[in-house]
Order: structure tokens, then sequence, then C-alpha cells
């Protein structure tokens, strides 16, 4: 499923526009964006549409929810994973508990990271960048 909202192009460079659009109803809540009803993002530009042209943008909702497992839930289920396995490794071979625990688990939270900014870097390409799909009216 997409997302679509209305915008107007601030920027072109090549075929990436920056797009200031209206925020909606999923913002509400959210306070990451700059501004209090707008806010700024990178599009790819499919129609060449020119800068100050309003235009539609779509937003693929699987790519916001697999960006929003990554950055929220990854954390905390790896880091709780490398508890269980940090007990695990104290119990079977009898080194201290605590220690191997709290080190596997901050191992486990540490690589996590390192993941998150590789999943950050992945994303920017322009098959998961929100698309231009429409021109609404001229300058």
């Amino acid at each position: 499923m997409k997302k679509e909202a209305e915008g107007i192009i601030i920027t072109m460079d090549g075929k990436i526009a920056k797009v200031r659009a209206s925020r909606h109803s999923d913002c509400d809540s959210c306070g990451a964006c700059p501004g209090d009803k707008a806010t700024v993002m990178d599009a790819y530009n499919r129609v060449d549409a020119k800068v100050g042209q309003r235009v539609i943008i779509q937003i693929s909702e699987a790519h916001m929810l697999k960006a929003a497992f990554v950055v929220y839930m990854l954390p905390l289920l790896t880091t709780f994973m490398g508890f269980l396995i940090g007990m695990w490794i104290s119990h079977k071979y009898g080194f201290p508990v605590l220690l191997w625990e709290v080190g596997a688990s901050i191992a486990a939270f540490v690589l996590t990271l390192l993941y998150i900014k590789y999943f950050d870097r992945s994303m920017t390409k322009i098959k998961v960048m929100p698309v231009i799909t429409d021109v609404l009216s001229e300058k």
C-alpha cells in the first residue's frame, strides 16, 4: 500500500527533489519533523517536475514499517537475545553470570547499531525513496 502526500518542490539535484510536504494524521504525535505543519523530504522526480511546482508524492508503507521495525524493535530483540546467550554461556562454562549477561547484551546492541547504520545507508537508494508521481500545478 502506498501513502500519498502533496508538496511543493523547493530545490532540485538531478532527479532528486527536495519537497516541502504538509504533514498528515500519522505525524500528529511524532514530532520528529522540523516545522509545525510541514516536513522536507527527498523524493525521486519521475515526472520531471520543476522547482516551485505542487506535486503528489507516494511513499511505500511497507518501507516505512520495515524501517520502524529495524530502528525500534530490532535493538530490543537483539539485546534480549544477547542477554539470553550470555546467560547460556555463563552457565555452560561456569563464567560469572552478570558479567556475561551484560557483556553479551552490550555486544548485541552495538552490533545492531552497526546494522542499523548499514540499513540506513541502503534505504537511501532510489528504489525506497518517496516518488513524485504527478504535477498538480505550475509555479
